[in-house]
């Protein structure tokens, strides 16, 4: 019997033991992505009733809002090497713990240099739970099923950010107002904060319950541990091969410990700037500008506080749908197809937002976008967000797992995501200032920056659907490399019609001509004192 016939067939469906065993490790993962997409989108409900609180400028209120994010790029940064050394479980307790106090002094900050800190050590936490959690998902989960489960890591992110917006809206409502007391005489943005204390808990709870990572324990040398979690993971038909595969996985790992991203463009490989530039057009088309500023932008425009942050849940709940449909057609439809046509969704609808707030009337606090603009500015931030979660969100995620050369994947990818956070933190700390300067020219720059993100994709961007990563490795250089035969076999051809001319010439010249005729008779005077062998042929000398 084979090793395929040997496994059951539903061994790793919900109702197989495995499946089952293999869900429940990831879904405990998973919250710390729910940490990630609550920690981006705690501060939109609070942003407005800090800025008045403290009496903050627009630059330093940017400032204040995207600070985490140099603390998630320092964090995600040292997870890796945290992890190697500590252990995947010991590394999440860590991000959950630094959530949990962060939440804890955001609520009780008294000054603006307070709560900077306080925010800095959020994405400290944040940045290690971004980059331990999936890769904790990627290590248990049965080969079968590893695609499905890794993505259960960006519905955990968008759950978050639909969380901590819909938190934001019941404190709010429930106080009147973010700025007003709510309870221990508190104001209600100072409970938004304090309401992280809740998933960061849950998170360090199940770092306890849930087993070590089998790939680091195979890595330092536990391998009849890592073989007991595996048993429990897939059926003993697979277990050797998952382990031979895992060990062999480490071992070129080890090997390329030392490999340089260094080459030919601007002193890296071209294949790193693909990467590069993939996440920076994620964050440069504005997509957190809605996840962290929602509310402030529809109060500018004429909404209530009420209705901004109700806007803002629905907007949430639209990304996480769009995620499953994006789950749901990556491996049906393809990459490129659905890259292409969210570009164009973005295009499109952050263009008729920006014209939309060329309608806005008055000034101030006093803003409004008469009819029927402020419907269309509405309709239009649901558009963008429907075609950045079908598409840019997740599936550049899926891209730069698969474009990378094994050999240099994991120091390729973690500079690629440090690439994300920086163009994260241009585009968070610049809006307030910008806004305040043009709204319409703004949301242009980000429509401009979102049909440039489709031209990089028709021109630049292969199909990868289908394909295992050895081969989507390939179709990076497939072009430099066809060009370069081209120029070989031009050259060749210029070559041989160099020589015909030549010998055209030669024939031509009396000179050269008799000097190639006296070759030819001495070939032949040769021919005739070589005795002929029966059966055997000379014709050669003819040539």
């Amino acid at each position: 019997m084979s090793q395929t016939q040997s496994i059951p067939a539903n061994a790793f469906t919900l109702r197989g033991p495995y499946g089952r065993r293999a869900v429940g490790l990831s879904l405990a993962a998973a919250v710390g992505g729910f940490l990630f997409g609550f920690d981006s989108s705690v501060i939109n409900g609070a942003v407005d009733a800090v800025q008045g609180n403290f009496e903050l400028s627009q630059v330093l209120t940017g400032f204040v809002v995207a600070v985490a994010l140099l603390g998630c790029a320092v964090g995600a940064v040292i997870a890796g090497a945290l992890s190697d050394r500590w252990g995947r479980l010991k590394v999440m307790l860590l991000g959950a713990v630094l959530f949990f106090v962060s939440s804890i002094g955001a609520a009780l900050t008294f000054s603006v240099p307070d709560l900077i800190l306080w925010r800095v050590l959020s994405g400290l936490g944040i940045g290690i739970a971004s980059v331990v959690a999936p890769a904790y998902i990627a290590e248990v989960a049965p080969r079968q099923i590893r695609g499905s489960l890794a993505s259960l890591q960006q519905l955990a992110i968008t759950l978050g950010i639909f969380g901590a917006l819909l938190s934001d809206a019941l404190l709010a409502t429930s106080a009147g107002g973010a700025a007003n007391q709510l309870w221990l005489g508190m104001e209600a943005w100072r409970w938004m904060f304090l309401v992280g204390v809740v998933p960061a808990a849950v998170y360090g709870i199940l770092s306890f319950t849930v087993p070590e990572s089998p790939r680091y324990l195979l890595a330092k040398g536990r391998k009849d541990e890592a073989r007991a979690i595996f048993s429990r993971l897939v059926p003993p038909a697979d277990l050797d091969k998952t382990m031979n595969e895992l060990s062999s996985a480490i071992e070129t790992d080890r090997k390329n410990k030392n490999v340089s991203l260094r080459g030919p463009v601007l002193g890296l490989q071209g294949i790193v700037w693909t990467g590069i530039l993939l996440s920076m057009f994620q964050q440069f088309v504005g997509i957190n500008v809605i996840f962290y500023y929602s509310t402030t932008l529809w109060k500018a425009v004429g909404f209530d506080e009420s209705n901004s942050l109700l806007i803002s849940v629905i907007t949430s709940v639209t990304n996480v749908f769009v995620t499953f449909v994006a789950i749901f057609l990556v491996d049906r439809v393809g990459r490129k197809p659905i890259l292409l046509t969210g570009s164009v969704l973005m295009t499109v609808s952050l263009a008729a937002m920006a014209l939309s707030f060329t309608f806005a009337q008055g000034s101030g606090d006093d803003v409004a976008l008469p009819a029927p603009w402020g419907g269309i500015a509405l309709v239009a931030a649901n558009i963008f967000v429907i075609g950045f979660g079908a598409s840019w969100g997740p599936l550049v995620w899926v891209l730069l797992g698969e474009i990378f050369p094994s050999r240099i994947r994991g120091k390729a990818l973690g500079v690629a995501a440090g690439a994300q956070w920086i163009a994260n933190f241009a585009i968070t700390v610049s809006f307030p200032a910008m806004a305040g300067w043009s709204l319409p020219l703004t949301y242009g720059m980000y429509a401009l920056f979102a049909a440039l993100s489709f031209l990089y994709v028709a021109l630049r961007i292969p199909e990868t659907k289908g394909m295992e990563l050895e081969q989507t490795e390939t179709l990076f250089v497939r072009k430099d490399k066809s060009k370069a035969r081209e120029r070989t076999e031009a050259g060749t051809l210029r070559g041989a019609g160099l020589r015909r001319v030549r010998r055209r010439r030669n024939l031509r010249d009396p000179r050269k001509l008799s000097g190639i005729c006296r070759g030819r008779t001495e070939v032949t005077q040769i021919r005739e004192r070589v005795p002929q062998t029966p059966g055997r042929s000379y014709a050669g000398a003819n040539h």
